[in-house]
């Protein structure tokens, strides 16, 4: 089967054949990666390769055969099977499909850059500082499956300087978390909000010959707007295709509070007490228009927000509770339909007992619905 050319530079090609993504550097580069085999800052590579490794879910003979292996094995397998020389390659891996990955270009004047991009976040979604599952221990750690990575490869038509090559991943790394926040994806750890995964990979690669090399990356400067504009947009794209994150499809009251406990695995149980039976499977057979209403989905945003500063200690925990009913209010009066019986949903929610958040959710839904369809 012959590959499939996705893009080129002048420099460096990209070609895609079933589990395999291949950057083949044409002319000597300069590389940093986090490959586990001839990663970090090194020249003299000339093939970087992004595969599947595994699937997503219920794989565990291909990730316990991967793990027997060993790092320097696996990756001599990998090279062997795609026909590039192992001590000239770098290779990242992902459960990720690779017919889902996003390429995008953007320039400034002579200046390329292009990001090809693999991503999924259902399962392993992370912010910083969240609990970890392993520690490394004398070169090793308890390896963890965690399904879920963001991988990144970026070249850049333009030499760079040791240190602009420093910064751009940093950059990088930004406009990755950025598109993960213009999407709300949660952490699958904690109830903030994600900036990455605990497995991302990158390679960034820049040729050492060229009419002029660059010495700075941040956002102030051009060379730093097209990398952080194609980094997100690439990774925003591979997400639609991966997860189905499309910004419309993640206005739902799931997306926006499952991080507090608003699941929809477990709302009809929640519910049960306190809608009546027809209520409940009269919604249980038109959840999404009710659940991804876009007023409604505002007002979970917005109690999302109130949580989140409480938390944080932006209100004072004096206030917050109040905060929190008047934005349950308001999601209880747009399920209804009624914005004028915000008041009436407010003086209810105070006289119900103060109970964890979710509670106070929940029973604005149910206040909301159970009065959608009452005179």
């Amino acid at each position: 089967m012959d590959w499939e050319v996705l893009a080129k530079l002048p420099a460096a090609s990209v070609r895609r054949r079933g589990r395999f993504i291949v950057a083949d550097l044409l002319a000597e580069h300069r590389v940093i990666s986090t490959s586990a085999t001839n990663g970090g800052e090194r020249e003299g590579l000339s093939h970087l390769i992004n595969h599947q490794c595994c699937e997503g879910k219920d794989h565990d003979h291909r990730f316990d055969a991967m793990m027997a292996l060993g790092e320097e094995r696996y990756h001599a397998a990998v090279c062997a099977e795609i026909g590039v020389p192992e001590e000239r390659a770098a290779v990242m891996g992902t459960a990720a499909n690779m017919n889902y990955a996003a390429c995008v270009r953007r320039s400034d004047l002579d200046v390329e850059v292009l990001a090809v991009v693999t991503a999924g976040v259902e399962t392993n979604a992370v912010c910083a500082g969240d609990p970890a599952s392993s520690r490394e221990v004398e070169g090793s750690a308890v390896p963890v499956r965690r399904p879920g990575t963001i991988n990144t490869i970026l070249l850049c038509n333009t030499p760079l300087s040791l240190g602009a090559l420093a910064r751009t991943v940093l950059t990088m790394a930004e406009a990755k978390s950025a598109a993960l926040q213009r999407l709300a994806v949660p952490s699958c750890y904690s109830p903030d909000l994600a900036a990455g995964t605990g497995t991302d990979q990158y390679y960034i690669a820049a040729p050492l010959e060229g009419q002029r090399t660059l010495r700075f990356a941040s956002q102030h400067m051009k060379f730093g707007e097209i990398v952080g504009v194609a980094v997100r947009d690439a990774t925003l794209e591979a997400l639609k295709w991966q997860n189905g994150l499309e910004p419309s499809y993640t206005r739902g009251l799931f997306h926006a509070l499952g991080r507090y406990g608003i699941k929809e695995a477990t709302i009809y149980d929640q519910l049960s007490a306190r809608l009546a039976p027809a209520d409940l499977e009269l919604l249980r057979k038109n959840n999404k228009s009710v659940f991804y209403d876009p007023l409604a989905a505002a007002a979970a945003f917005a109690v999302a927000s109130v949580l989140d500063r409480a938390r944080y200690g932006t209100l004072p925990p004096s206030a917050a509770n109040d905060a929190l009913v008047q934005q349950a209010a308001s999601l209880a009066a747009s399920l209804a339909a009624k914005p004028e019986r915000w008041p009436n949903y407010r003086a209810a929610l105070h006289a119900a007992p103060v109970g964890e958040p979710a509670e106070v959710i929940v029973h604005a839904i149910a206040l909301g619905w159970s009065e959608k369809w009452r005179p």
